[in-house]
């Protein structure tokens, strides 16, 4: 396991200048934001590849901008949307092998209570996504994220069971804990299938905080990921409102590190 951190822990601030910000403080494992459509063209994504190579930096995954409209491009009752949006998707996977990216993040279905799809539909279509990302050498990675399907530890548990090696998921603990779940839960039913690790922090009544201002147990978590063989990194990631100087981003570095 490495530490990295996320280009969103500076939103909104502009890519570049949030990536070479986290450069400078001495990051060099990163998960890039992409914020709009300007910023997967090849052009822009050649500079940003030119600059983490400069810096002898290495992008591990890629975040779609497009990440709350999925349930409308993906997994509604309009097949033919899906199937457009597959080739929409491309670019993402294109922009992660131009940056050098693995993993290609998925937030799913929001407002699932009232879905026109199953979920044996959601788990084909998931399915479909994931191998089209293999074609390309990238890994569509499910997150569980709150107020989306992915939030529900049983859903997480189920999808693992019906696409068994076909299948890729993302923890997040700020995520389970906003979604009244408990992470340890969200893990265990993601497990050995997890391949990327958001990692941040909580306490009663601060549901995300830079990794070692809350109350998390990170030793049981980090044995729980190596119970499960897990070979991926822990990036940082938090909102851009839980911390005041840049400082506490190295502070949190050095949490992290003693993790891996």
């Amino acid at each position: 396991m490495r530490t990295g951190i996320s280009t969103a822990c500076l939103y909104p601030l502009e890519l570049e200048r949030s990536f070479q910000t986290l450069l400078s403080l001495d990051f060099r494992l990163f998960e890039v934001f992409l914020n709009t459509f300007s910023e997967f063209t090849p052009d822009y994504l050649r500079q940003l590849r030119n600059v983490a190579d400069a810096y002898g930096a290495e992008i591990k995954s890629v975040h779609p901008f497009t990440s709350g409209y999925e349930g409308f491009l993906l997994f509604s009752e309009y097949e033919r949307r899906f199937e457009d949006s597959l080739e929409f998707y491309k670019q993402y996977f294109d922009a992660a092998n131009c940056l050098g990216a693995s993993i290609v993040v998925l937030h799913g279905q929001r407002d699932y209570a009232n879905a026109g799809i199953s979920e044996e539909t959601y788990f084909e279509r998931y399915a479909t996504l994931y191998a089209l990302g293999q074609c390309y050498g990238v890994t569509v990675a499910q997150e569980n994220v709150n107020k989306f399907r992915s939030e529900s530890p049983g859903f997480l548990r189920r999808m693992r069971a019906y696409l068994g090696d076909t299948c890729a998921f993302v923890i997040d603990l700020k995520q389970a804990v906003r979604a009244g779940q408990d992470p340890f839960a969200v893990c265990e039913a993601m497990g050995e299938r997890i391949v990327h690790v958001h990692i941040n922090d909580n306490a009663p009544g601060y549901d995300c905080l830079l990794p070692g201002r809350g109350t998390v147990d990170f030793q049981r978590f980090r044995e729980m990921l190596l119970g499960f063989h897990y070979q991926g990194d822990l990036m940082i990631e938090v909102y851009r409102k839980n911390f005041s100087a840049l400082s506490e981003l190295q502070e949190a570095r050095d949490v992290v590190q003693q993790l891996v």
